[in-house]
């Protein structure tokens, strides 16, 4: 076997049972993207586009699992949405990036949502939760009600990471209480011990971003400086898998 078709086929004998090497590869990545986006670092978007790749693989053949003989394509639809939200959060952060980023060399400035920016959250989560449950339901996803939350709450905390909201991570966290308990049901262990992983960062991350935004708060933000205000130009707009 080529090392392709074992990054993409193989697996790992554990304590008597199997692992997918592409599950277990695309959280490593996805651990990685987490730790460079809580530094606010831009290489957090390419590397957990990485890991979204091979997870969808992963979940896009349920047949990897030993519980569940059927796709889990809650899971395997938000790498999709991962995707192209990461390709907007990486050209955000990159155009931060060249004018100037934060204060403190970060790519993005930490700052709450706000307002508007919660009333962004609640209307995208009502929508996208609705919309996931419906699609989930006609193409006979594994257990819709839960996957629907864990893709359209997905969708929510990419989106504001790409924005730089603090309450991104707390989304995140809500994420992962429900993807636990749904991935160990399921049999996808690697992923399911990520998921308590995550919540871990995700605390810390949170503690981090806020401690950030505090701290800049005081500090003139170099790309309101340079004309480009993040928050009114979308021209100028951080895994996780």
């Amino acid at each position: 076997m080529s090392p392709l078709e074992w990054l993409l086929h193989g697996h790992l004998e554990v304590g008597g049972g199997y692992l997918s090497v592409p599950e277990v590869v695309g959280n490593v990545f996805g651990l990685a993207s987490a730790l460079l986006g809580m530094r606010r670092v831009v290489w957090a978007w390419p590397v957990g586009l990485i890991g979204n790749a091979l997870l969808f693989s992963v979940f896009a053949y349920g047949e990897l699992s030993n519980v569940v003989a059927e796709p889990l394509w809650g899971q395997a639809g938000r790498q999709v949405f991962f995707a192209v939200v990461s390709a907007y959060g990486w050209w955000r952060w990159a155009s931060l990036r060249r004018a100037g980023g934060a204060a403190d060399g970060g790519a993005v400035t930490p700052r709450w949502a706000g307002r508007s920016g919660l009333a962004q959250l609640a209307l995208l989560g009502v929508v996208g939760y609705a919309a996931s449950y419906a699609l989930l339901h006609v193409i006979g996803s594994w257990a819709p009600a839960t996957e629907a939350w864990i893709l359209a709450g997905s969708m929510l905390a990419t989106y504001g990471m790409a924005r730089g909201w603090v309450e991104f991570w707390l989304v995140w966290l809500a994420v992962d209480v429900v993807g636990v308990s749904s991935l160990l049901k399921a049999g996808y262990y690697p992923t399911a011990v990520m998921y308590l992983v995550y919540a871990a960062f995700v605390v810390l991350g949170f503690v981090t971003w806020w401690r950030a935004e505090r701290r800049l708060r005081v500090v003139p933000d170099p790309t309101l400086i340079a004309g480009t205000d993040a928050s009114a130009a979308p021209a100028v707009a951080t895994s996780r898998s």
